[in-house]
């Protein structure tokens, strides 16, 4: 093979490398509650972040571009705003579940570019006893 050509099949390659490990990088997000969150310290600022926690009643507010609001967890709470870009989840209400993605921000706020959301209600089981019992056993039907 000529010179060049392998040249070439190395620099190429070596950007394909480069490129494959900067952006795996850059995806990568650790996966923090609020209270792993704070004893990070200032550890916290240098990574993206996943934080779990529940939405706080009463803390959301949402502007145009922006939805601000507090999630809470093990008596700690954490103030979000979030700026995604997709809308928000139907399940992202009061006392949900979430899980936010972004930066912890130097001045103590978070800033999230991602959020899910899950409403706990809307999971439980339907065939369960007034009581809070066993579930009711399934009906047969009529003629079996």
């Amino acid at each position: 093979m000529k010179p060049k050509f392998v040249a070439g099949i190395v620099v190429i390659a070596g950007a394909i490398i480069w490129l494959a490990a900067t952006g795996f990088e850059g995806a990568k997000a650790y996966y923090k509650t609020v209270d792993e969150l704070y004893a990070m310290g200032n550890d916290a600022h240098r990574y993206r972040l996943k934080v779990a926690g529940e939405v706080v009643p009463g803390s959301i507010k949402k502007r145009e571009g922006q939805v601000d609001f507090v999630i809470a967890q093990k008596g700690k709470s954490l103030r979000v705003c979030y700026t995604g870009s997709g809308p928000l989840p139907d399940t992202f209400v009061e006392h949900a579940q979430v899980v936010v993605e972004g930066r912890y921000m130097e001045q103590g706020d978070f800033q999230a570019d991602a959020l899910q959301a899950k409403c706990a209600s809307k999971y439980e089981a339907q065939n369960q006893a007034p009581t809070g019992g066993p579930p009711a056993p399934p009906q047969q039907p009529a003629g079996l």
